[in-house]
């Protein structure tokens, strides 16, 4: 979808921006809905705010932009101009904190503005698949102002909104998993009973084992390098619970009534949740501030040591690149383009995630226009595809979570203007690693608890 955008013409691209989202496609496509390119477009502004906040907190981006004649306060300056901009406030966690801030409010204002949206006739519809141009100001505008708030306890109790937020996409990425997880299993199942049975089952065998022994693996180092034998027991708590939580889940996947029940479910899905639940524990003792049980994953396999994180110093950034924080950067831009592209089957992930299931009318074929070239389709002229507004909001969630991983879910400290490991982290992580599994549990457990509910339609 990337390359097809890429491939149409600025020119003919640029009278499409105040127009409807297949319009974008200028033709290049032949077989989009409207519905899938409206996500995408609306990703791609996620993804470009985390590009240019990902731009800030690169370490020495001030000293380069000291360099811009006139730019910076205190930097060198152009004969008959003041430089005023504080090149402090738009580099580092500041930076990060005021973008992240700009899209949670821009997702937000639209997840207000698309409650209750039914169906492609509805007004406000036209400005949820148009005004491309518009939208984008919007968020500069935004982005703009975000930059003017006071320092003051701005840092600290927006913080607080990240770590809640954090928490919730934390669960959609689960739940995404889940989802992209019974789709993989369905569709290699349907392979292997319409061609090759053996090479199809190998391949899930394979991926199967291969989840299972890099969980096991992560167990056996979690050990290793993040408890003691004399301290460290939350570490040894988390790893314990959640090692026991997952061989629970994978042994009820594969019960015989619950296959019965649910016949997508299996090894596959237990082995990928229980993978990703170990990212999340390890990723949850990463903000542990206690040193002595949170080694730096750099620090490990190269003996450096961990830098004081201290935003007013150019040489002491927050380093989001650090293990955890590369993850889980590649886990949420997964789980971003897949929410874009999704077309599931699986009922209960489709009512979890507020999906609509066979919504639409139009086809996948595109209409032919004028000029031969066959255009994305309305495909929700009779019911929406998906819940507008709960997509902003998965938006705005996850806006705060890109916050939290680029600042490595340090906390500000007005004092110090430093940032700071904090538990508060810690627990809000293995928290949502809990209710994961209990997600997952209830995916598996919900058709034997209520036979008389259709959980397949």
């Amino acid at each position: 979808m990337g390359a097809c955008m890429a491939l149409c013409s600025l020119a003919s691209c640029a009278s499409c921006l105040c127009g409807s989202a297949p319009c974008l496609l200028c033709g290049c496509c032949p077989s989009s809905n409207n519905s899938t390119v409206t996500k995408l477009v609306f990703s791609f502004f996620l993804l470009l705010g985390t590009l240019v906040s990902i731009i800030m907190i690169l370490p020495g981006m001030e000293t380069q932009l000291q360099k811009i004649p006139g730019f910076c306060q205190g930097g060198s300056t152009i004969p008959g101009i003041e430089n005023h901009v504080n090149c402090d406030a738009i580099v580092g966690f500041k930076s990060v904190y005021r973008m992240c801030f700009a899209m949670t409010c821009f997702f937000f204002l639209f997840s207000v503005i698309m409650v209750r949206v039914r169906s492609s006739r509805d007004p406000r519809a036209v400005v949820q698949n148009g005004f491309w141009f518009f939208k984008f100001l919007i968020l500069v505008g935004i982005t703009v102002g975000a930059f003017f708030i006071p320092d003051g306890t701005f840092h600290t109790v927006w913080f607080y909104f990240g770590v809640v937020g954090s928490f919730l996409f934390i669960i959609i990425q689960l739940i995404l998993l889940i989802d992209f997880a019974h789709s993989w299993n369905k569709v290699w199942v349907g392979n292997a009973e319409e061609g090759n049975k053996n090479c199809w089952f190998a391949g899930l065998l394979s991926f199967t084992i291969l989840h299972y022994a890099l969980a096991f693996t992560a167990v056996v180092l979690f050990y290793v390098y993040y408890t003691q034998p004399d301290g460290c027991t939350e570490h040894k708590v988390f790893i314990s619970l959640n090692l026991i939580f997952s061989v629970i889940v994978s042994v009820v996947s594969v019960l015989p009534r619950v296959q019965e029940a649910q016949p997508q479910s299996g090894l596959l899905q237990a082995s990928l949740i229980s993978l990703y639940t170990m990212y999340v524990t390890w990723s949850a003792m990463t903000n542990n501030p206690d040193r002595k049980c949170n080694p730096s994953l750099l620090s490990l396999v190269s003996n450096t040591t961990t830098i004081t994180l201290d935003p007013s110093s150019p040489a002491e950034t927050v380093r989001w690149w650090d293990g955890q924080g590369i993850v889980g950067l590649i886990i949420f831009l997964f789980c971003t383009l897949y929410a874009s592209i999704r077309s599931s089957s699986n009922s209960q992930v489709n009512k979890l995630m507020h999906t609509e299931e066979g919504g639409g009318s139009g086809g996948s074929g595109g209409e032919v226009g004028e000029d031969g070239l066959r255009r994305a389709v309305d495909d929700e002229e009779e019911a929406v595809t998906y819940n507008y507004s709960f997509f902003h909001f998965s938006l705005c969630l996850a806006s705060l979570y890109i916050m939290m991983t680029l600042t490595n879910w340090y906390q500000p400290d007005t004092s110090t203007q430093a940032m700071q490991s904090s538990m508060p982290a810690v627990w809000v992580k293995i928290s949502s690693s809990w209710l994961g599994l209990g997600l997952y549990l209830w995916t598996l457990l919900a058709p034997l608890m209520f036979p008389d509910r259709d959980f397949f339609s």
